[in-house]
């Protein structure tokens, strides 16, 4: 392999340095959504949950979904930070019967509290709260608690902007509420201001809420579960070069490490998230857990933002909203508006239905992306011809996710997920997920730790689906960014916590970064 890794160095090198859009997960990836940050989904995860699972060796017997919005929080950014827009409607959406159409359907709302208005920040503490001295000047007399102490609990009075949240589930037409048993709120973690100023920590555990009929929920502030370089792709895709000699091919060792090579952009910065843990039975077609070798133990699932149809803003009066929600954007697979829908038909993607979605055929069946680096590598990196059957899991329910005989449903963009198929223990777990022999990660669902932008590299790119295409360079192309630089939980909701604001770090180009999947 090192000789033909020479051979081909010099022709890769030039060629993989010009202009080639590549994946960036879903982050500002269409006109409409870079203008409306609150309502840009930049993440959908949907896989079997492996905690219980990993530790007792039962078959699959929840599922979690997750998704993120609001790109690249920077979370030192007071002084308001990052809420949830009231305004909004955030759903997480599943389709049980094959037709791309929503069966079942997550809804998150949230309100916003301003409980300290006379406080130019929103946060504020400071240990057991600090009094004003005995030289305060009058009208405050001396002892009056002055700064609030540390926050520790939703409760605590220095949370000054605080979100209490609903969710419900339709269903057949019917909407059930999710409630705490004892009538209590769901409140949305915030950002991680600082370690004076907040015990994060407590906060993202208080905000985690497990409920009776097996259902937890999740809102919140949280580090951005996503990992690339960002700045070398859409430097014209100016990728590093490592080990191999050659931009974007990576070495052997350097593909199986757990660790990074090229600096994660994202590192550092935060996102909002809403996650669901639900029993199988609850989003099956008949109820049931299902093996995987059934049709229905796939379900569909993407999550969309959508906004009422009129809103009149008037200062210094609230806003004004009215009319029935439009969708602004939706999201399903990490790849297909950011990689392979063109510009022109990214906001039209956005705000139309997965079941519509024949009318993108051509983007998604023959990629311009694949044709442009095979065109300028001189046909080094060789392509499969269209259209791309091999591409066809992505956008219809086939094999290897869906059992046979699985109706294939219309060509849409919606993240598959076979509820049979048991979670892979983490010690085991590939971060390249099914073109890295494990078959419970992305395109069969996806996990916060899939390496979606290798593995698209080299599904989309690469056709290493394809027989005869799983070779080199195809099967080695990535950006040197394999794991996440925070890290991820082991249960529910997964997450990795908000970087604090005070001491978050952002890597440098230049500098490895990353760090292990806990």
């Amino acid at each position: 392999m090192r000789n033909v890794q020479s051979v081909l160095a010099t022709t890769l090198a030039l060629a993989l340095a010009m202009p080639v859009g590549l994946p960036a997960a879903n982050h500002r990836e269409a006109p409409i959504t870079a203008l409306d940050h609150k309502a840009d989904i930049t993440d959908v995860f949907a896989f079997v949950s492996y905690s219980a699972e990993q530790a007792s060796g039962a078959q699959p017997s929840k599922v979690t979904i997750i998704v993120c919005v609001d790109p690249l929080l920077e979370p030192a950014n007071g002084p308001h930070y990052f809420p949830f827009d009231s305004n909004i409607l955030y759903e997480i959406k599943i389709d049980n019967n094959h037709d791309a159409e929503e069966d079942i359907v997550f809804q998150f709302q949230f309100d916003t509290e301003q409980r300290l208005p006379g406080i130019w920040q929103s946060f504020a503490g400071i240990g057991e709260g600090v009094r004003t001295p005995a030289n305060s000047p009058a009208p405050v007399p001396p002892g009056t608690l002055l700064v609030p102490p540390r926050i520790n609990s939703f409760q605590s009075p220095g949370l000054g902007t605080r979100q209490p949240y609903r969710v419900r589930i339709l269903q057949r037409g019917v909407a059930t509420p999710v409630q705490n048993p004892d009538g209590s709120p769901f409140y949305a973690v915030p950002a991680n201001a600082g370690p004076r100023t907040m015990d994060y920590s407590a906060l993202y555990r208080a905000g985690t809420y497990s409920l009776p009929n097996g259902i937890s929920v999740f809102a919140g502030t949280v580090d951005d579960p996503f990992w690339i370089d960002l700045g070398a792709t859409f430097d014209t895709a100016n990728f590093r070069t490592l080990g191999s000699g050659v931009p974007a091919v990576l070495t052997d060792e350097e593909d199986r490490a757990q660790r990074n090579f090229a600096s994660d952009t994202v590192s550092g910065f935060a996102v909002n998230a809403i996650a669901i843990e639900a029993p199988i039975e609850m989003l099956t077609n008949t109820g049931r857990r299902e093996p995987s070798s059934a049709p229905a133990a796939t379900i569909g699932v993407w999550g969309a933002t959508s906004r009422p149809r009129v809103t009149v803003r008037v200062s210094p009066d609230p806003l004004i909203s009215d009319g029935a929600v439009r969708q602004v954007q939706r999201m399903g697979n990490p790849l297909v508006n950011e990689l392979l829908i063109g510009t022109g038909s990214k906001d039209r993607f956005s705000m139309d239905q997965p079941k519509n979605d024949s009318q993108f055929a051509a983007f998604l069946l023959d990629p311009a992306l694949a044709r442009v680096v095979n065109a300028l590598t001189g046909g080094v990196v060789e392509i499969p011809p269209a259209p791309r059957t091999d591409l066809l899991p992505l956008v219809t329910y086939a094999a290897p996710i869906a059992a046979p005989g699985t109706p294939t449903g219309p060509v849409a963009d919606i993240l598959r997920l076979n509820t049979g198929v048991p979670a892979t223990p983490l010690a085991q777990a590939s971060r390249l997920a099914l073109i890295g022999g494990d078959p419970a990660g992305f395109p069969n669902g996806r996990r916060l730790f899939d390496d979606v932008t290798d593995i698209a590299l080299r599904v989309v790119v690469g056709g290493v689906l394809v027989p005869g295409f799983n070779r080199f360079p195809n099967n080695r192309l990535g950006d040197g960014v394999n794991v996440d630089d925070a890290g991820y939980k082991s249960a529910f909701p997964y997450l990795g916590e908000c970087p604090s604001g005070r001491d978050r770090r952002h890597l440098d180009p230049g500098e490895p970064g990353g760090g292990p999947v806990q």
